[in-house]
């Protein structure tokens, strides 16, 4: 144990004096760096696809289920993508510097606001390897610093992206200790890592509701966070049944292990009788489990009655809750009492309640007549996202390269002084 606090302190130590050198980078460097990462990733496609295989093979011999098994996936689109990803990001405007607000006072002096990096962010994630390099390009182009701790399962696809990372700062004359993969799978790491607040700025942790939890119990560090995706969507009495059916088979099949599938189907009353059946057919040939209130299994035959806890679970999984509602007052008193503030939609054809929708529901996305899955940095031109916060401080949705930076006052004067 002492060890492996010895370790992470060194982590942490090398991880400041690097954020220090980084924010003082140019951008031309730090974008230099991403592209070279990019090109290492696409250049060592098979490396990776042996690595992940290992993590997969070890996966299914320790009975991951499908949908972990998919998030640690590794396929040639995907590779494709974490550099795809790098490359947009390179293109995106520095952040670092940037001045705003630089008015003039009554005194003469000028005040103004400069974004600045938050200096060491750390980031605790599973099953997931293309986070290593989404963490890692949205931290550099940001001028942060990382120390990145992924889950067990994919310690060999990790290691291996973590080596064109180191491969590609290189290149760019960066120092290799800007981005560090935690190598050790001893779950005490993260007890060490999440209590060095003396080295680690901040914390994004990405995984399971048992390790955020864990974390924000025993962390010192300020995090970043997300607990649940449990998302909603309701189809309104004025809802298009066409692009009802369209929005909600996407939202919930188009990928089932992630924190913006929807896991809840709301229907209007009024429109419960005509649609019901069609969702059902639909996603009875998608395999999807439908889990129904006592009205809509009235409606539809072969639908399992729903608990209690059906309205609150985030299943990552093809099984979906229905519920059929009176309205968009009782839609959104639903959403208030079980969403967990990640992402909420409406369809619906009426302004207004579109309108009520947007300014009423308090999550982090609120959509009106678009699928959930949306809701990621790369579909709102991000380049990539660090996570999704439901935090309302500092950063609030998908956190990107602004959610990684803060800023400061700056003042610029001629001689003034203070009467």
């Amino acid at each position: 144990m002492s060890d492996i606090n010895a370790t992470m302190r060194e982590i942490g130590q090398t991880a400041r004096a690097a954020s220090r050198r980084l924010a003082a980078s140019e951008a031309g460097a730090r974008n230099g760096a991403l592209r070279a990462i990019a090109e290492r990733l696409r250049n060592d496609r098979r490396a990776l696809a042996a690595a992940n295989e290992k993590d997969r093979a070890a996966g299914r011999e320790n009975g991951l289920d499908a949908a972990l098994l998919d998030r640690l996936t590794l396929t040639d689109a995907r590779i494709d993508a974490m550099a795809d990803g790098l490359e947009q990001i390179a293109a995106l405007p520095d952040p670092v510097g940037a001045v705003s607000h630089l008015d003039p006072m009554p005194s003469g002096i000028r005040v103004g606001r400069m974004r600045m990096p938050l200096g060491v962010v750390g980031i605790i994630y599973e099953s997931r390897p293309n986070v290593t390099a989404d963490a890692a390009a949205l931290c550099l182009k940001s001028g942060n610093a990382c120390v990145l701790r992924g889950g067990s399962e994919a310690l060999h696809s990790n290691q291996a992206i973590a080596a064109c990372i180191a491969a590609g700062l290189a290149d760019a004359g960066l120092p290799e200790t800007a981005v560090q993969v935690v190598r050790t799978t001893d779950r005490a790491a993260v007890g060490a890592m999440i209590t060095l607040d003396e080295w680690i700025d901040v914390l994004v942790p990405r995984g399971g509701k048992g390790l955020i939890e864990r974390i924000m119990r025993e962390a010192t560090v300020p995090m970043i966070k997300h607990l649940d995706g449990v998302c909603h969507c309701y189809v309104d009495a004025d809802a298009d049944p066409a692009m009802a059916e369209r929005v909600v088979v996407n939202a919930k099949t188009q990928r089932y292990g992630t924190c913006n599938t929807l896991e809840t189907l709301l229907i209007d009353a009024s429109m419960a009788a005509t649609l019901l059946p069609r969702f059902k057919a639909v996603f009875d040939a998608h395999g999807v489990e439908l889990r129904g209130c006592e009205r809509s299994r009235a409606l539809v035959d072969g639908l399992t009655a729903a608990e209690p806890a059906d309205w609150d679970a985030e299943y990552l999984a093809p099984v979906l809750a229905v519920a059929v509602v009176d309205g968009i007052d009782a839609a959104i008193e639903h959403i208030d009492r079980h969403s967990s503030g990640h992402t909420d939609a409406i369809v619906t054809r009426d302004h207004a309640r579109a309108q009520r929708f947007l300014r009423e529901v308090d999550s982090s996305s609120v959509m009106v007549n678009a699928s959930t899955r949306f809701a990621d940095g790369f579909e709102y031109g991000l380049g990539a996202e660090i996570g999704i916060s439901t935090d309302k401080l500092h950063a609030r949705g998908p956190v990107g390269l602004e959610g990684l930076t803060t800023q400061k006052y700056i003042v610029l004067g001629e001689g003034h002084i203070r009467e």
